[in-house]
């Protein structure tokens, strides 16, 4: 197939665009900005707003996955806040301009969301049919209200424009576990090796999570499924505690020293790292019911066994760099 990823050049983009290369796929990527790219991987420019050139790249492609939207990996001032917004909605809304315009418009429309969109929980997981929308949780922060209403207009955006030909698809995302440098895991293992990898608030909140490779294995199942539109869940069925998810890392890694943070601790460091504690303490309880009715079958479904195959990645990968500067 054809397939056009808007904001395919981040780390997520990076894992997607070269498994669907290896599956023989014409991949097209949309960026603002150009960056090297895999051989083979074509780059054309686009401003994530209005409609130009990059909008014949869609005409008679067979599969639009949008995944543009400003990294949430940053402090969220009201700036930052307005910049996720604005980001992802108008990508959304230029989108379904071009599909609409298009002679020959895609068959499918993948469109990337958020578990976050989903009410901070301890109790039951929220799957696709009983999982309860957030933004009106007593006791929260203004600003996880603000994520959630990013979420929602995210996917009214797609759901909006009036496409017959096209099947849509919100892509209900977890937090997306890789090997790579600058990802999620990538700044919870050093969090662990310095011995910062212990309970945070208590550590009873949940984390939902997907391996990377099962991220990109759910994307090529939900390009096939003609049968499969509207919000699906890309989440394994393991949520877990985070004092839990922390220890089992931990484990894979090597058993080191975790030193237990406060909230107001968890504030100084997300300050040192450029980020926010939404992301730490948010429980995000998420499970997969949509995928596993439609017969999907996760290579990695539990933790023990995602991160066990993810330290593994991570030690090859340093092993293989210092060998290639020893050289």
């Amino acid at each position: 197939m054809k397939i056009v990823i808007p904001g395919g050049t981040g780390q997520v983009g990076g894992v997607l665009r070269r498994a669907l290369l290896e599956s023989g796929h014409e991949v097209v990527v949309l960026s603002r900005h150009p960056v090297p790219l895999e051989a083979g991987v074509r780059h054309v420019g686009w401003d994530g707003r209005t409609l130009g050139a990059w909008a014949e790249e869609v005409d008679g492609a067979d599969a639009v996955v949008n995944l543009a939207g400003r990294t949430v990996s940053c402090r969220y001032t009201d700036e930052h806040l307005r910049q996720m917004m604005d980001s992802r909605v108008e990508s959304a809304r230029v989108v379904g301009r071009a599909i609409r315009a298009a002679a020959q418009p895609p068959r499918v429309w993948l469109q990337m969301s958020t578990a976050t969109i989903y009410a901070d929980t301890r109790g039951p997981a929220h799957d696709e049919a009983t999982g309860v929308i957030g933004g009106e949780e007593p006791d929260v922060p203004l600003y996880w209200e603000y994520s959630v209403r990013i979420a929602r207009r995210w996917e009214a955006a797609q759901a909006e424009a009036a496409l017959p030909a096209t099947r849509r698809v919100a892509l209900r995302t977890a937090m997306v576990m890789t090997p790579d440098r600058g990802g999620v895991l990538d700044h919870l293992l050093w969090m662990a090796r310095l011995g910062l990898g212990g309970p945070v608030a208590g550590g009873g909140q949940y984390v939902s999570w997907i391996h990377g490779d099962d991220f990109c294995r759910a994307v090529a199942f939900l390009l096939d499924r003609d049968d499969v539109e509207g919000p699906v869940n890309l989440a394994a069925p393991d949520p877990l505690p985070q004092r839990e998810l922390m220890d089992r890392l931990r484990d894979a890694w090597g058993r080191r020293p975790a030193l237990p943070a406060t909230r107001w601790m968890a504030e100084v460091g997300a300050l040192a790292l450029r980020s926010d504690t939404e992301l730490l303490l948010k429980s995000r309880r998420v499970v997969p019911g949509r995928l596993l009715d439609a017969g999907f079958a996760f290579d990695h479904p539990t933790w023990d066994d995602a991160a066990a195959a993810l330290v593994r990645d991570v030690r090859d990968r340093r092993s293989l760099g210092r060998a290639r500067s020893a050289a």
